[in-house]
């Protein structure tokens, strides 16, 4: 057990196919996964089976730019369920794990997000999350009436205003004010409805939310930020974190900066759950697992690793440059994630690889932290990383799914459990409640506390 008595959290992160940018074509993956609701039901309830705390849906709001030759043999850059009607629908055949869904703050207005969220989080009875996202990609500027993406700080800068305002809509109803009274005919207390009135330098949202205050105060707000900018917006407002580091060093580094840093908002930093991304390929033999992960390895096709690791790299137009030489030095300024970019430049250089090998390399799991072995070397890594707080627990990515997914609860799970570090029932019905987050007071009730002082 971990000598300091503390259980993972995890989260199960599922593209359609399963991570793997391969994934639909493993035998064991459901290839129409992307239009499929049963298979979604199917990996939501295993999740739930096996008490993950999340299961997390990623998003995009546009098909990418990107080589026919890539984008005709991707699942992931072409088409998917968007998330809060999936949610929804999940919603109805799961009862304990929490949903998060993503949504982008670049293409979204704060009361659109704060409905919609309030809405799932009514639905599923105070399980909805929500993943906070900045938009880098050019092609979804494109759909939204723009030519190029915000630059990188804007686009946080509006981030932080666009959280505050959602929250602030969340608090539009005093968790009481909806009263129902048939015999006077009272259906809310007009003293307990507040109008938000916000005006601030990207918003103006009078409010109130026309949707009652969310069971859980305020859904979970997630944040996936690797960069500075990202840090700061995750200190501030995150619950938890998906990150994306590939040791524990970096991982361990990020963990104590996001921590630190929430004290200067007035934050406990218990109060946000890091998570960083681990992709599992587990059987009963480290031998077999590692057929496994060659065997999905050789399904790459050069060009789809090209152009993943175009897009990693802020999109970067590699088609001009040699596969089998190394990364051109200096790169071009980009807009994409700092966290990936950084991460996956410093391997290139470090072990001196071409745009070919480092494609392969990053392709399969798209620059997240794979690793490969039995249950008990699985459970050894995490637990390494656990016990020397580089982490709170992890977002799971099954490399295919349903495959993969089952190998890891039937696997992986009875040995986290054995060792005391993963729950065997839930707790709560809520996520809060999963993750071990206070439910927020309201604002107008925090401060009638404090006059009445």
């Amino acid at each position: 057990m971990s000598s300091a008595g503390r259980q993972m959290r995890l989260a199960a992160y599922y593209n359609p196919t399963g991570h793997h940018v391969a994934s639909w074509r493993h035998p064991r993956a459901q290839a129409d996964a992307h239009i499929n609701i049963d298979h979604y039901v199917e990996i939501a309830q295993t999740a739930e089976r096996a008490k993950f705390d999340l299961m997390f849906l990623a998003d995009a709001n546009a098909t990418r730019d990107v080589h026919m030759d890539a984008l005709s043999r991707s699942v992931q850059f072409v088409s998917h369920f968007e998330p809060l009607t999936l949610l929804s629908a999940l919603a109805m055949v799961t009862s304990r794990i929490g949903l998060i869904g993503t949504a982008s703050t670049s293409y979204n207005h704060p009361y659109h997000i704060a409905r919609k969220f309030a809405s799932l989080d009514h639905i599923s009875r105070g399980r909805a999350g929500w993943n906070l996202v900045t938009s880098g990609q050019a092609s979804e500027a494109k759909n939204f009436d723009r030519t190029e993406p915000w630059p990188h700080a804007e686009r946080y800068h509006r981030a932080h205003e666009f959280a505050a305002v959602v929250k602030g809509l969340w608090d539009s109803w005093d968790d009481d004010a909806f009263v129902r009274e048939k015999d006077t005919g009272l259906f809310f207390v007009p003293e307990k409805m507040h109008q938000l009135n916000h005006k601030g330098e990207v918003y103006s949202v009078r409010g109130p939310l026309n949707v009652p205050r969310p069971p859980q105060g305020h859904p979970v707000i997630v944040q996936a930020g690797a960069s500075d900018d990202g840090r700061e917006l995750a200190a501030e407002v995150a619950e938890a974190i998906f990150s994306p580091h590939l040791n524990v060093e970096a991982a361990k580094e990020y963990y104590d900066d996001v921590k630190t840093r929430m004290l200067k908002y007035g934050r406990n930093p218990d109060h946000c759950k890091i998570l960083p991304g681990l992709s599992v390929i587990v059987a009963e033999t480290e031998a077999e697992a590692r057929r496994d992960y060659d065997y999905i390895q050789s399904m790459i096709h050069p060009m789809v690793g090209r152009e993943i690791l175009s897009s990693m790299l802020g999109g970067l137009d590699l088609s001009g440059y040699d596969m089998d030489k190394p990364l051109p030095d200096p790169l071009p300024e980009h807009t994409g994630s700092r966290g990936h970019y950084d991460s996956i430049v410093a391997m290139a250089r470090k072990e001196n690889l071409t745009i070919r090998e480092l494609g392969q390399r990053v392709a399969g799991a798209r620059g997240k932290n794979v690793f490969v072995g039995d249950p008990k070397q699985v459970a050894d890594y995490m637990q390494d990383w656990f016990d020397k707080r580089a982490c709170d627990g992890f977002t799971v990515m099954p490399p295919y799914i349903p495959g993969a997914l089952d190998d890891f609860c039937n696997l992986v799970m009875p040995e986290l459990r054995k060792r005391g570090l993963v729950r065997t029932e839930y707790e709560g019905t809520t996520l809060r409640e999963h993750l071990g987050l206070p439910r927020p007071a309201s604002r107008y009730e925090s401060a009638r506390s404090e006059a009445a002082e």
